[in-house]
């Protein structure tokens, strides 16, 4: 159950700090978003990454902890990126 909470926190985090960028912002949304919201998804997208860190580094100490947080932000951000690549796909493609 912890590698669930915290996959979900490196996921939820990594779509924050993806939605925070220009990019995805004028994908998604057709417009930047204000500054303060960007601020607030760059915040929780760290916060969210921190709290998967002291998660797995509370349950299994700094050494596997570690470990593990390393292959659940490169699987959470690979996850992320993926989906915003289909999405770019799916959007570029005529009906």
């Amino acid at each position: 159950m912890i590698h669930l909470s915290s996959f979900i926190l490196c996921l939820t985090g990594f779509a924050a700090l993806a939605f925070a960028m220009d990019r995805p912002q004028h994908d998604l949304f057709g417009r930047p978003l204000p500054a303060p919201a960007t601020l607030a998804l760059r915040v929780g997208g760290a916060v969210s990454l921190l709290g998967a860190l002291g998660l797995l580094v509370s349950w299994q100490g700094w050494g596997l902890g570690l470990v593990m947080f390393s292959g659940h932000t490169s699987l959470g951000a690979g996850v992320v990126h993926g989906a915003l690549i289909v999405r770019q796909r799916r959007a570029a493609r005529p009906n």
